[in-house]
């Protein structure tokens, strides 16, 4: 009984390598498959990106978007406030947030008539005014305007323009925010006395 028994021991681990010689085989033919269906649709999707060449330019305007702003810095003005008796004054220090480095050429061009708008505006504030955030964001806002205007992005210089039928001073303010190259006022010092 030794003898016979000895020979099924033998015999029985030749069907479990037969199994596990057909698991590894299952397993590297999954694996290859699952490589090759990779390998299909990373090369179809560069195909698709060769195709959409179209949509480069769209693609390029919004990396453009991207672009860090220019600052330009004002020399600080010091202005006679309108307040009674004329003793009050105001010592700004301006800094403009452009949309590139072409903008702030532009407004290099008119920096002169551009200081003498912005010297008007706050010579017409009051102290009162001016040290409240609602005061300083106002001024922020049509000193922004003032900026663009000579640009050709001021309140003025829309009014000329035709405007399309249909469209509303909504759409119209829309576009020319969009437009604008001046992104942003921003004060470095401000001191009224």
């Amino acid at each position: 009984m030794s003898a016979p028994a000895a020979a099924e021991e033998v015999k029985a681990p030749k069907p479990k390598s037969k199994k596990m010689l057909m698991i590894v085989g299952l397993a590297v033919l999954v694996l290859a498959l699952g490589g090759g269906g990779a390998w299909y649709f990373m090369q179809k999707n560069a195909h698709q990106d060769e195709a959409d060449g179209e949509d480069a330019p769209a693609a390029a305007a919004h990396a453009k978007a991207k672009v860090p702003p220019t600052f330009l810095p004002l020399e600080n003005m010091v202005v006679n406030l309108a307040d009674p008796g004329g003793e009050r004054m105001a010592q700004i220090g301006i800094t403009i947030e452009l949309s590139d480095a072409h903008a702030a050429d532009q407004v290099k061009l008119y920096l002169p008539s551009i200081r003498s708008g912005i010297l008007l505006l706050i010579s017409q504030r009051t102290s009162v005014n001016l040290l409240t955030p609602e005061g300083k964001q106002q001024l922020a806002e049509e000193i922004k305007q003032e900026v663009a205007r000579p640009l050709g992005f001021g309140e003025d210089a829309h009014a000329e323009k035709p405007v399309k039928k249909g469209a509303g001073k909504g759409k119209k303010a829309a576009v020319a925010a969009e437009a604008n190259p001046v992104q942003n006022v921003l004060f470095s010092s401000f001191i009224v006395q």
